[in-house]
């Protein structure tokens, strides 16, 4: 779903944008380590730091990011546009991804799957659009923030993406996916690095 004004608010400023490159990368890239030379997908980037992330700090060769807003879509085009063919923007559903099977080394979602009403569909997604041997690199947000009554007064969230650390982590593994490595902080926030098993297809 596309986000509401206050979300994109909260989601597109220079506060969040710094704590994703300190804090946020820097604890994905301690759970599954840099992908050097790989190609990336990105889901729901948003205005573009994450992509911008992935191609510095963990070494990407080349990012292909996709977010459900066109404005959104035109604004990371923007942003990368000083990486050149390295960085390629459209507009797309997590859904439904439109690549072929077995096509990236990583696959990166900051944030973006609880607010995808079909989110089991996009984690699927995730799984099939990558490599065997490629990762998942995964932060999400839980019940216990989005149900909160002041964030439901500022934004939207489908209820259908309401999970806990663990449903989301059992559904990793119902898509085929072998954990790497995971963190929380409290129950509102969770960090996940998975893989596709080599010889899954």
């Amino acid at each position: 779903m596309i986000l509401s004004v206050a979300e994109k608010l909260a989601m597109n400023n220079p506060v969040r944008a710094a704590f994703q490159r300190r804090y946020e990368a820097r604890k994905l890239l301690r759970l599954g380590g840099p992908m050097p030379g790989g190609r990336v997908l990105e889901m729901g980037c948003g205005r573009g730091v994450g992509s911008e992330i992935i191609l510095t700090a963990f070494g990407a060769q080349s990012v292909d990011a996709f977010d459900l807003d066109p404005h959104m879509a035109a604004l990371a085009r923007k942003r990368l546009a000083r990486f050149g063919d390295r960085a390629r923007v459209a507009t797309g559903d997590a859904e439904k991804i439109e690549a072929a099977a077995d096509t990236y080394d990583a696959v990166f979602d900051f944030g973006i799957i609880h607010h995808v009403p079909g989110w089991k569909r996009a984690v699927a997604e995730a799984f099939r659009v990558l490599k065997p041997g490629g990762r998942f690199y995964t932060e999400e947000v839980y019940v216990s923030f989005v149900a909160h009554p002041l964030v439901k007064a500022l934004a939207d969230h489908p209820r259908e993406a309401w999970f806990t650390h663990e449903r989301y982590g059992g559904a990793l593994a119902e898509a085929g996916f072998s954990i790497l490595g995971h963190e929380r902080f409290l129950n509102l926030f969770g960090w996940f690095v998975a893989e596709k098993p080599e010889g899954s297809s």
